[in-house]
């Protein structure tokens, strides 16, 4: 059952949170399809470069992440007080 971001979120139990993602219908995200053949090692590092461009972007450290043929791993750090010291603009370009 899915629950609300802010019940499942609590930064004064930890600042930490380990994410993950998954393909549906046996897709694949990277790696060699073993059926069609078709390759889409390509993909790996998009992602990689994605997850850390946000991390960039956004109050929140990459601690780790790992990535898989259906699937990703993130363990994330959400870093509070760099967000509380940004101004309303700062907010707003990181937004945009």
């Amino acid at each position: 059952m899915l629950k609300a971001r802010k019940t499942l979120v609590s930064l004064n139990t930890t600042p930490y949170y380990h994410c993950v993602s998954r393909c549906v219908c046996h897709a694949f995200l990277c790696g060699d399809e073993p059926v069609s053949g078709k390759s889409y090692g390509h993909r790996r590092q998009w992602i990689e470069d994605k997850i850390l461009s946000l991390g960039r972007i956004f109050a929140i450290g990459v601690a780790a992440y790992a990535i898989m043929h259906n699937h990703y791993h993130v363990l994330l750090h959400v870093d509070k007080q760099r967000a509380e010291d940004w101004s309303i603009r700062e907010v707003i370009e990181h937004w945009h």
